[in-house]
């Protein structure tokens, strides 16, 4: 398993990945900064954890509409979006995880 370091927001990050797959992982990371940096100058600074979970979030709407088209073009129902019971957990972990960060990120 191999290691690179990515820049996301101007910070650096570890990510681990399978051998050979680096130069994809720097370039999967270079898109993702710019939607977080574009995010970032929408909203403004509201922390490193709000900027990526708001661009994750960007990225799963443009996925859902990319798959809405091409289930449209092959005729085919739309795909569902999970029901709120079943995303009420995520949002729970995300808060759970945020809010921790947060602490952590007070106390230093």
């Amino acid at each position: 398993m191999a290691t690179v370091t990515v820049e996301v927001n101007g910070r650096p990050y570890n990510v681990g990945c399978a051998d050979g797959q680096e130069d994809r992982v720097r370039a999967l990371a270079g898109q993702f900064d710019a939607l977080v940096r574009q995010v970032a100058g929408d909203v403004g600074h509201v922390g490193d954890i709000r900027l990526f979970l708001m661009a994750a979030l960007v990225l799963a709407d443009e996925l859902h509409e990319t798959r809405t088209g091409a289930a449209r073009k092959k005729g085919a129902p739309p795909p569902a979006l999970e029901t709120p019971a079943a995303s009420d957990g995520v949002a729970e972990a995300l808060n759970a995880v945020a809010a921790r960060i947060e602490k952590i990120v007070r106390s230093i």
